[in-house]
C-alpha cells in the first residue's frame, strides 16, 4: 500500500466509524443500508473483520468486490436474524434519546403530514439482533425528543415490554455526519461518544432536539490508516459516492 494519504474528508471519517460498528462481531451477517455504511462494511471485511459475512441483499453471500462466495436461502437468512447472528445498520428519519427509530411517517399516524417507507423490518431487527443507525444529515428534525411512531425499538420501549424483548435487544452505535453516539449511560439514554474532526460539542448540541449526555472529555473519531484510505478511495469507492451522501 502507498504512504498515508492526507485531507481526510468528513465522509471518510463516517465510513471509518461505520466500519467500526462491526469490529469484533465475528461471523455475523452485515446488513448495511446506505452508501457510507455499505462501504464501511466492505472495508471492515477487508481489514479487521475478515469473518464478516456480506450479502447482495437477495440470495447470495458475496465478497467485498461482489464476487459470489455462497448461497444464502431465505430460511437461512431468517435463522441468522432470529438467532442474533446479524448486525444491521439502518437509517432513521427520526431517532430519540433512547434509540427509538421512525421510518414510517411524520406526524400523527392516523393522518400523517408525510408518509415515509413504512415500518418494514425495523421491529424484528431491533428485537432479534444488534441494530446500529446511520444519519447522513444530523439535525433537530432527525434527533427528536420523541419519535412520531416507533419502528425500531429503543431501550426504554424494550424495557417496558419486558425480558422477552430485551433478551437480544442492543443498539451498539449511532453514526451521524457530526459524530458517533452510544447508549453507555445508567438510564440507556444517548451519549456523545466521539466527534468527527472539525466538529464541536456545541454544534452537536444545537443540532440535537433533546438533552444529550456529553462526557467531560469527548475524543475525536480515529484517523483512518493509509491502507484504509487507499481502499476507500481506489478500491471500494473510486467514484466518490460517499461524498454525495455526506457534505462537508
Amino acid at each position: 500500500m502507498s504512504e498515508v494519504l492526507s485531507d481526510v474528508t468528513r465522509a471518510e471519517y463516517c465510513v471509518i466509524t461505520c466500519a467500526e460498528a462491526w469490529r469484533d462481531n465475528g461471523e455475523v451477517l452485515a446488513s448495511p443500508m446506505g452508501t457510507v455504511p455499505s462501504i464501511g462494511a466492505r472495508l471492515a471485511r477487508l481489514t479487521f473483520a475478515p469473518d464478516l459475512l456480506l450479502t447482495d441483499g437477495e440470495a447470495m453471500l458475496v465478497g467485498p468486490d461482489g464476487t459470489v462466495e455462497g448461497w444464502l436461502p431465505y430460511r437461512q437468512h431468517l435463522t441468522m436474524v432470529t438467532g442474533g447472528r446479524r448486525h444491521v445498520m439502518m437509517g432513521a428519519s427520526q431517532i430519540d434519546r433512547f434509540g427509538n427509530q421512525n421510518i414510517s411517517c411524520i406526524g400523527d399516524w392516523e393522518r400523517p403530514a408525510r408518509q415515509l417507507l413504512g415500518v418494514r423490518g425495523a421491529p424484528v431487527n431491533t428485537l432479534n439482533n444488534p441494530v446500529s443507525y446511520w444519519v447522513p444529515r444530523h439535525s433537530t428534525r432527525v434527533f427528536v425528543e420523541k419519535v412520531d411512531m416507533i419502528c425500531g425499538v429503543g431501550y426504554d420501549s424494550a424495557a417496558a415490554a419486558g425480558p422477552t424483548t430485551t433478551r437480544f435487544h442492543r443498539i451498539p452505535r449511532v453514526v451521524s455526519s457530526l459524530g458517533v453516539f452510544d447508549f453507555a449511560t445508567p438510564d440507556r439514554s444517548m451519549r456523545l461518544a466521539s466527534l468527527h474532526p472539525g466538529v464541536t460539542v456545541e454544534e452537536v448540541r444545537e443540532a440535537t432536539g433533546f438533552e444529550l449526555t456529553v462526557p467531560e472529555k469527548v475524543p475525536y473519531t480515529r484517523e483512518p490508516t493509509g491502507e484504509e484510505l487507499e481502499l476507500i478511495r481506489e478500491v471500494l469507492d473510486p467514484q466518490g459516492l460517499r461524498n454525495r451522501e455526506v457534505k462537508g
